[in-house]
């Protein structure tokens, strides 16, 4: 990638890979997005059929004429209402509830290194191998020599997932954002413009400058892992886009500030808020890559979900199984995917949370096999001691 590209995308000097692999034009482009912290599954794929939920959750359950009707057990959350609902009806869409590891420590950072290293749940954890640059080899070694693959991760350092032998590229999403002035230089440029026409408009934009650097520092909890705030990713994600649209072919990105064990919300507030980000930049995301969404596969994670019962403090604690996003102009969406069960007291793990009935590497290995054409070998490769799950989403 020439610094003249890299100008053109608003990205400056970056860190780039020391190897390009080879890969065809037509290469399927697949980006996951990892929301870390463990956002509340329930409170956005909504179990509307269910009348437990509404007993388990008084104060933060999303009212049934609220939530967006998906199908006949499912609505989504109004949050997404002029963002992912829209890609759902147009079947660009799926959502795979009872998602996620077997890990059931509950531990932010043991499952999100679970996740990301891919490996067998009862074999020896290798810290330099994450699955996603053992998929990066796999497709180089395959790939004709005419064009080329580039991985890259949109976060401050390369995380975990795209460790390993093959070098990655990495662009921190807060250098993209950053300020060009200082606020000292800020509040002269609003005192020049006091008492004239524009003066509320320069200040506006200075405040919502401050907002979200205040929202970003405060994603600074250890459960994030210093990851982007929804906000800022519903900033950036357009440039996100380009790369991706342009050269970047397998690309990871994390979100931060999920872990909502206070004053989580239901159909407004806390979760409600972030989740808006979210979709507005996915949406913002598969607008900016024009003919190529058709050929992008987008997959949403987390480490584990919540407990299914509200707390005291009207939030949620941490849980077992999730419902991952999968999105693209080629996904067969429209549909809840995957292995179900009804929404009970009786169905809860540890009479507590979802259980996880969708493995994730189970799954993503259906999704790889159906996106790259790869065999068992190679899978193997990916995720070892697996078994792939092809559930139709591409």
């Amino acid at each position: 990638m020439n610094r003249r590209l890299l100008l053109q995308l608003g990205l400056g000097a970056t860190v780039l890979p020391a190897r390009l692999w080879a890969a065809s034009p037509e290469t399927p482009r697949l980006l996951v997005v990892f929301l870390r912290g463990a956002y509340d599954a329930a409170n956005l794929l909504v179990p509307v059929s269910s009348s437990f939920y509404y007993e388990a959750r008084p104060n933060i359950a999303i009212p049934k004429q609220a939530a967006l009707p998906l199908d006949d057990s499912w609505g989504l959350a109004p949050a997404l209402a002029d963002s992912i609902h829209p890609l759902w009806l147009k079947g660009q869409v799926a959502f795979v509830p009872f998602a996620g590891t077997n890990d059931t420590t509950r531990s932010h950072f043991e499952t999100q290194d679970h996740i990301e290293l891919g490996l067998a749940d009862d074999g020896t954890r290798d810290f330099r191998s994450g699955f996603m640059n053992r998929l990066a080899g796999v497709l180089g070694a395959n790939a004709p020599a005419t064009s080329r693959l580039e991985a890259m991760a949109f976060t401050d350092q390369v995380p975990l997932i795209l460790r390993g032998n093959l070098p990655v590229a990495n662009q921190a999403l807060r250098d993209l954002g950053k300020p060009a002035i200082s606020a000292g230089q800020a509040q002269t440029i609003a005192s020049m413009y006091a008492g004239t026409r524009l003066a509320g408009t320069v200040s506006g934009g200075f405040e919502v400058r401050d907002e979200i650097s205040r929202e970003m520092a405060g994603e600074m909890e250890a459960a994030s892992r210093n990851a982007i705030a929804a906000k800022g990713f519903a900033l950036e994600s357009r440039r996100v886009a380009r790369l991706m649209r342009e050269r970047v072919t397998l690309g990871f990105i994390d979100v931060g500030g999920w872990d909502t064990h206070v004053g989580e919300g239901g159909a407004t507030g806390q979760l409600a808020t972030k989740l808006g980000e979210l979709g507005k930049g996915l949406a913002l995301f598969a607008d900016e890559m024009g003919p190529q969404w058709n050929n992008t596969v987008v997959v949403v994670v987390s480490e584990f979900g919540r407990t299914f019962r509200e707390n005291g403090n009207r939030g949620t604690d941490h849980g077992h199984g999730s419902a991952y996003w999968v999105l693209g102009g080629g996904v067969k969406g429209g549909r809840i995917a995957g292995e179900q069960v009804a929404v009970n007291a009786s169905t809860l793990f540890q009479n507590r949370d979802y259980p996880v009935l969708n493995e994730y590497r189970a799954l993503f290995g259906g999704l790889l096999r159906r996106m790259y054409g790869l065999n068992d070998a190679q899978l193997a490769t990916v995720f070892p001691g697996a078994s792939a799950r092809d559930l139709g989403l591409v």
